[in-house]
């Protein structure tokens, strides 16, 4: 068993020694911020570039909505067209023209992910 202790001061310096119970050895050491630390510049720079993918991820979120949801709506209309109880108000011509339209809209979506 290990046991682990931290402390701070004001500087904000951090103290961290580790004692092993069984052998009784002991280590310890000390981090003080000024290493890694980062400077405004480096922190304005994460942030601009944080807000940068995140209106990426927006952008990628919203195609992907209209892309499933453009496909769930095809398959849904394929569906209510090869329903057997409207197969006989659709004449053959347009049941086939729209099928056709709707596997190539369905092609569409799959080669443009």
């Amino acid at each position: 068993q290990i046991e682990v202790t931290f402390s701070c001061d004001a500087n904000s310096i951090l103290y961290v020694s580790a004692v092993d119970k069984s052998s009784g050895r002991e280590s310890k050491i000390t981090i003080t911020g000024d290493k890694t630390r980062l400077s405004k510049d480096e922190i304005e720079y994460m942030i601009t570039v944080a807000k940068k993918l995140e209106r990426e991820d927006k952008t990628q979120y919203e195609r992907i909505s209209a892309k499933n949801s453009l496909e769930s709506y095809c398959f849904n209309l394929k569906e209510i067209i090869n329903d057997k109880k409207l197969t006989s108000k659709i004449d053959t011509h347009n049941k086939k023209k729209m099928i056709g339209t709707i596997e190539e809209t369905i092609e569409w979506l799959e080669i443009n992910q």
